[in-house]
């Protein structure tokens, strides 16, 4: 990863400024589902505080003036209250994960966004792992904070205040024996859990592809980028959060049933109990006290209390989470397009490198000084040993990477001053290290042009001598060809990154070792293809073989980041220098390996 012009991202360590930040960017944004939340907490808050204000004429009216008129009244009122009580929590519950959710779907959507845009440097010096648990674990922690911090002073602290005013204003010590009641309310939540289960691993079935599709887009970003395939996999992403967020949602409705059925079910044992234990008082059947405190254990105020004094604790384990998001969130890439950058006009295709100078890492140049061009049309490769900055100048000339130093141009146009669009736009890859999506194989081809027709397609396979093999598939190009493209052979997979590359009939197109780890038979198969492939391109070869660039038209040899031969085949043999010592090895190496087949054949 190049870090000589790494933008250190500003730091967020205290919890007023994540909180500031997180309502800034996010919660304001929800009021329209937080202010009914709100108003159901507000309820759930007073109609607690109203069951327990109920138990005065409860004792006035049946257990010291001994109406039974007042039994059913005082019954109907306690179950309404727990009833409303019930549904206000029900909508609060369901209207918090709403915006809970929603925020993790925005952050998420917008995380991916913004990693689209960075460099290739960026992701070279970043685990995979860690970038997809911004995704999962942090922007969830992060959710349940903004949840617990707003439910927490919304219906916990009032319910908590209101509560303990009434109840401490009657009895201390009966509110206090409430605790032994709850139990019975939590029995109906065990009846949820079958259901919760399913929903449960539906959503981890979703979150795996979710991630299996993060990890891939993030392995060919080289890929994506080169073919300007950014909204496209936006879209797929926002699709599969989308129905991650829809699960979500269910599950948070079957967890907030719960709610409803626990206070329905209160609600008719304080109706039982006032009915039922009022006449028993009333007959002197029980004492007073002991129906009181069944009354105060039902409407105690421990729960909110509970979740208040956890409040801090979960605040910045989410907070945490947030901060990790908002790091990464506010990390620059080092590669920008340039300011009123200009579209790349119509491309004929020469390139050039200009004294061009680059390192990833300071003091350590992989490129001093390197000049060259690649005419319009031409064919041109670049040889020479592993590490000696031949994949380094292809990468330069999409603009990867950014040089320290001199001057990388098409038609003249600096790569620095046109647009990232225009400039993948002219620009094909095919590389050594194919990329395909776990996805069928008319996918991975269209991948090469948004919106391509089938007969495009087809026609781009048989440029690419891939047609008859898709043919002969299951599915033909409907067939799912697994991730990395692993149902497939190597020869396979790179005849359809040449498809690919076809497909999208760019200009200029750069070929990184596309034949080095093939087989001679389908290395032949994917020469062909490739010898239709640059038919009229300008074509930049890396080659590992030189028997696979004897027809180009200009080989630069490239050792220790600079060039020291160029010329024809023909001229640098005569030559005598490098590139025919490299030639004579390799030559050397073929018969060798010849003359060991043929004796193992005899």
């Amino acid at each position: 990863m190049s870090d000589k012009n790494e933008k250190k991202p500003p730091q967020h360590t205290s919890t007023l400024a994540l909180m500031r930040r997180l309502w800034r960017e996010s919660i304001r944004h929800h009021l329209g589902w937080l202010i009914p939340a709100v108003i159901c907490m507000a309820l759930v808050a007073a109609a607690t505080a109203f069951s327990v204000w109920l138990l005065k004429p409860v004792i006035d009216e049946v257990f010291v003036a001994k109406n039974r008129d007042m039994l059913w009244p005082l019954g109907g009122a306690v179950f309404a209250a727990f009833l409303i009580k019930g549904l206000a929590n029900y909508g609060q519950s369901v209207l918090m994960s709403l915006v809970g959710f929603r925020i993790i779907a925005d952050y998420q959507n917008r995380l991916f966004a913004h990693l689209t845009r960075m460099d290739l440097g960026f992701f070279h010096g970043q685990s995979t792992g860690k970038l997809i648990s911004r995704f999962t674990v942090d922007i969830n922690q992060m959710r349940v904070a903004v949840s617990n911090v707003l439910t927490g002073f919304g219906k916990d602290l009032l319910s908590f205040v209101f509560l303990v005013t009434v109840m401490f204003a009657m009895d201390w010590q009966l509110a206090t024996m409430c605790i032994f009641i709850f139990p019975m309310a939590a029995l109906p939540v065990l009846k949820l859990g079958r259901r919760m289960r399913k929903v449960t691993a539906n959503t981890q079935e979703e979150m795996g592809l979710f991630t299996t599709l993060l990890e891939q887009t993030f392995q060919g970003i080289r890929v994506v980028k080169a073919y300007g395939m950014e909204g496209y996999e936006k879209s797929r992403i926002a699709g599969i959060i989308e129905r991650i967020f829809r699960l979500n949602i269910k599950s948070a409705r079957t967890r907030a049933m719960s709610s409803p059925l626990m206070e329905t079910l209160g609600g008719v044992a304080v109706c039982i109990v006032i009915i039922y234990g009022g006449n028993r008082v009333i007959d002197g059947a029980t004492s007073s006290g002991s129906f009181i405190a069944f009354i105060g254990a039902l409407l105690n105020a421990y729960e909110p209390m509970k979740r208040l004094a956890n409040l801090n604790a979960s605040l910045q384990e989410g907070l945490a989470g947030a901060q990790r998001l908002f790091q990464l969130l506010d990390t620059e890439p080092n590669i920008l397009e340039k300011p009123g950058a200009t579209e790349l006009p119509a491309v004929k295709g020469n390139i050039q490198l200009e004294n061009v100078s680059f390192s990833y890492q300071p003091g350590n140049q992989a490129l001093k000084g390197v000049s060259l061009e690649v005419a319009a049309g031409k064919r041109v490769a670049l040889i020479g040993s592993s590490g000696a900055g031949k994949s380094t100048i292809l990468n330069l000339i999409p603009r990867f990477y950014d040089i320290d130093e001199g001057r990388v141009t098409i038609d003249g146009n600096d790569v620095r001053d046109v647009t990232f669009a225009s400039l993948y736009a002219n620009i094909a890859l095919v590389s050594q290290e194919i990329t395909l999506f776990d996805d069928t194989v008319r996918a991975n081809i269209a991948y090469g042009r948004a919106g391509a027709s089938a007969d495009d397609i087809v026609e781009a396979a048989k440029n690419a001598a891939a047609h008859d093999f898709i043919e002969g598939l299951p599915e033909g190009y409907d067939t799912m060809v697994g991730e990395q493209g692993i149902k497939l052979s190597g020869g396979q997979r790179q005849r359809l990154a040449i498809a690919r590359a076809m497909l999208k009939n760019a200009p200029v197109l750069l070929l990184d070792e596309a034949t080095s780890a093939l087989d001679t038979e389908s290395e032949r198969q994917v020469q062909s293809a490739l010898d239709t492939l640059m038919a009229d391109r300008t074509t930049l070869v890396i080659a590992h073989r030189l028997s696979t660039v004897t027809g180009v038209d200009l080989i630069y040899v490239i050792d220790e980041g600079r060039v020291i031969e160029q010329g024809t085949p023909l001229e640098l043999m005569s030559q005598g220098g490098a590139y025919k010592r490299l030639y004579d090895l390799q030559f050397a190496e073929d018969e060798q390996a010849t003359d060991s087949v043929q004796a193992a054949e005899a």
